[in-house]
């Protein structure tokens, strides 16, 4: 146990580390190029039709910023949070140059800490883009977000998806056997960033919402990512723009069907704390 918890902190300190060393370019094509952007924009658009203007919301992996402004900008009110400092400082910065400082409260915090958050209540809970799959076990943040939400409230996710086509048929195509089984997994997995390591664990929506189920009734799920390829292969719809086009028009039309729904590099996940008061 304790070689395990060990491991643990470890890999918690490598992807904090990852993560720092990316903050200050991570706004560019490494996290935020055309494919990127448009997950991001099924998620405003979730996020601003699940909460009204005036929602207090609490943003899981926060990153630097950039759903959190794009939320403040538009009347909410975000506590941001990170485990990474210097996402954190990019945050806080991004906040201030946008006159949003008033709106946007930025923190260092990890996912796995959030039982430190205590006096807390918010309308909403999000994380958007994969943190929760750095996390070593969902089960504690599941109590934890039901917990610091008021009666009703929703937790909203976007999460590294377990079946991507693209991957498997990307590395398959190389030769890469290794790679490509890589988000099948059952253990956290090293995954390289910037030369550094990010531990990640992969997720069917079936398999995530397991975790949540005690606190949280399913609302609905859809694919992101099925037909366009992930944002690492943002060449292929730079060189083919037009196929780019017709892939998002069937990601947008076909990814909450049924079945289609359980592939992607990503889903998106809205869930409703069940309605029992708990106490702090």
């Amino acid at each position: 146990m304790t070689q395990e918890l060990s491991a643990i902190g470890h890999h918690l300190l490598d992807t904090r580390r990852a993560f720092d060393s990316v903050a200050a370019d991570y706004d560019g094509p490494l996290g935020n190029n055309a494919l990127v952007q448009r997950m991001r924009a099924a998620m405003w658009r979730t996020l601003t039709a699940v909460f009204s203007p005036g929602a207090r919301l609490l943003d899981l992996g926060c990153g630097t910023g950039i759903d959190a402004a794009y939320l403040a900008a538009r009347g909410y009110e975000i506590l941001a949070v990170d485990w990474a400092p210097q996402m954190v400082e990019r945050t806080r910065r991004r906040a201030a140059e946008m006159g949003l400082s008033h709106q946007i409260r930025a923190s260092v915090l990890g996912i796995h800490e959030l039982g430190r958050l205590r006096g807390e209540r918010f309308d909403g809970i999000y994380s958007n883009l994969g943190p929760l799959n750095c996390v070593p076990d969902l089960h504690p943040v599941a109590r934890d977000c039901a917990r610091l939400l008021r009666p009703g409230g929703r937790l909203v996710v976007s999460v590294i998806g377990r079946l991507c086509p693209w991957e498997l048929a990307y590395y398959l195509l190389r030769g890469d056997l290794q790679r490509a089984s890589v988000r099948y997994a059952r253990a956290a997995v090293p995954v390289s960033l910037n030369r550094q390591t990010v531990w990640t664990r992969y997720y069917t929506p079936r398999e995530f919402y397991r975790a949540f189920a005690d606190e949280f009734e399913l609302i609905g799920y859809r694919a992101l990512g099925l037909f366009l390829p992930p944002p690492y292969l943002i060449g292929v719809v730079e060189r083919w723009p037009r196929l780019g086009a017709v892939l998002g028009w069937l990601d947008d039309r076909l990814g909450a069907w049924p079945l289609l729904r359980e592939a992607g590099d990503h889903f998106l996940m809205v869930l409703a704390r069940h309605d029992v008061q708990r106490a702090d």
